[in-house]
């Protein structure tokens, strides 16, 4: 399940910076969620930072995107893969898994 950001968003700046997998952006009003790189936080923490932090609660789950816990685990191992390779290939060090 992906989460989505609802027009309630005062734009307070606090979300974006707490998302580990850089999904959080801000658009053409509002901050929004890329589904693709969303995973509610699983594999780095036990509950999604962005939901933990705002202060209008206007992160809700994406009924469009709901995924298993386990797809949520998958889509976590793809993006810390890819940002190793990433890494690797702009000459630095991998991050850690």
């Amino acid at each position: 399940m992906a989460l989505m950001i609802t027009d309630e968003c005062i734009n307070c700046d606090v979300c974006e910076p707490e998302c580990p997998n850089q999904a959080i952006y801000l658009g053409a009003e509002i901050y929004e969620i890329d589904p693709a790189r969303c995973t509610e936080c699983v594999g780095h923490f036990d509950e999604p930072q962005c939901v933990q932090v705002c202060p209008v609660a206007c992160i809700p789950i994406h009924p469009a995107h709901v995924e298993s816990r386990e797809s949520l685990w998958q889509k976590y191992q793809r993006l810390t893969a890819q940002a190793r390779t990433e890494a690797v290939a702009a000459g630095g060090p991998a991050p850690d898994a």
